[in-house]
C-alpha cells in the first residue's frame, strides 16, 4: 500500500538542540520527516541573542551537515530575533551569508524593547525591507501587535513569505489563532505568499501542520501561494532571492 504523501512536503520551521531548549538531533529530526514523506527541512535554532541559543559559529558551519539524510534534503538556516525598532538582527551578515534561508521575528527576552503596535510594525518592516529575511515568522504573537495590511503588503513587494505558525495555534503564544486569521486574510488579499511552518521543537512534531493548514483553508488562501508545499517550489522561491542551492 502506497502512503499518502503530505500536502506540504517542506517544514521550513525545526529547531535541534543547538536551540538550547529543543529536543532533537539534526539526525532524528530527518528520520522523522523521511517517515512522513517530506522531501526537505530547514534547520532553523534561534539566534544567539536567546536565551541558552547557539553561538554564531554555529551558524557559519553549517556547511560541515550533510545536505541530504534519509533522503530528506537540508536547508542550512536560522531564526533570528529582531533586536530593535530599526529592524536589526542578531547575526550579523557575514554569518547570514552562510545560510541558505534567513527567517527572523521578535521574540521576548532576545533585547527587543518596542512596546507599540507602531514600533513593533516599524522593527518588522525594517526587517523585511533589510533585504536580509527570506522569512517572517508567527507575526501573529499577541506579545507584539503589527499593523497587518502594512506587514503584508510590504512582505508582498519584498519578495518576503510570512508564516502560518502551526505552533502558535497549538501550545505557544497562547491568543494568537485571531491574529493569525486576520493575517491570512491580508495575505488573500495582497496576494502575498506564505510559509506554512511547524515550528518544532522536538522530531516528534515535524512535519505538523494541521492547525495552520486548516485556518488558511478556511480563509480561502489557495495551496499555490504556500512556497513550502514542496521542494521545488521552495527552491525556486530561492532562486528568486538570488540563492542556487544545489544537493
Amino acid at each position: 500500500m502506497v502512503a499518502e504523501q503530505p500536502r506540504i512536503k517542506a517544514d521550513l520551521h525545526v529547531h535541534t538542540i543547538s536551540s538550547g531548549h529543543g529536543y532533537s538531533t539534526v539526525r532524528e529530526i530527518c528520520s522523522q520527516a523521511s517517515e512522513r514523506g517530506l522531501e526537505m527541512i530547514a534547520v532553523a535554532d534561534h539566534g544567539p541573542a536567546m536565551p541558552g541559543g547557539p553561538h554564531l559559529y554555529h551558524f557559519t558551519n553549517m556547511v560541515v551537515m550533510p545536505r541530504v539524510l534519509f533522503g530528506v534534503k537540508i536547508l542550512r538556516s536560522a531564526e533570528c530575533n529582531i533586536i530593535d525598532t530599526e529592524g536589526n538582527l542578531d547575526i550579523p551578515d557575514r554569518a547570514l551569508d552562510a545560510l541558505d534561508l534567513v527567517q527572523a521575528g521578535i521574540h521576548p527576552r532576545c533585547g527587543y524593547s518596542g512596546d507599540s503596535t507602531l514600533e513593533n510594525t516599524r522593527a518588522v518592516l525594517g526587517a523585511i525591507e533589510s533585504g536580509k529575511v527570506d522569512i517572517l515568522v508567527h507575526p501573529g504573537n499577541p506579545l507584539y501587535p503589527l499593523d497587518y495590511g502594512t506587514v503584508v503588503r510590504s512582505a508582498a513587494s519584498n519578495g518576503v513569505l510570512i508564516e502560518i505558525n502551526n505552533a502558535s495555534l497549538t501550545v505557544v503564544r497562547k491568543g494568537s489563532a485571531d491574529n493569525c486569521r486576520a493575517i491570512a486574510r491580508e495575505v488573500k488579499a495582497a496576494e502575498a505568499r506564505l510559509s506554512v511552518g511547524s515550528d518544532a521543537h522536538d522530531a516528534s512534531l515535524v512535519g505538523v501542520f494541521d492547525q495552520a493548514l486548516e485556518l488558511i483553508d478556511d480563509i480561502g488562501v489557495p495551496d499555490e501561494r504556500i512556497v513550502n508545499r514542496d521542494a521545488v517550489s521552495v527552491l525556486q522561491f530561492l532562486h528568486s532571492r538570488g540563492k542556487d542551492i544545489r544537493f
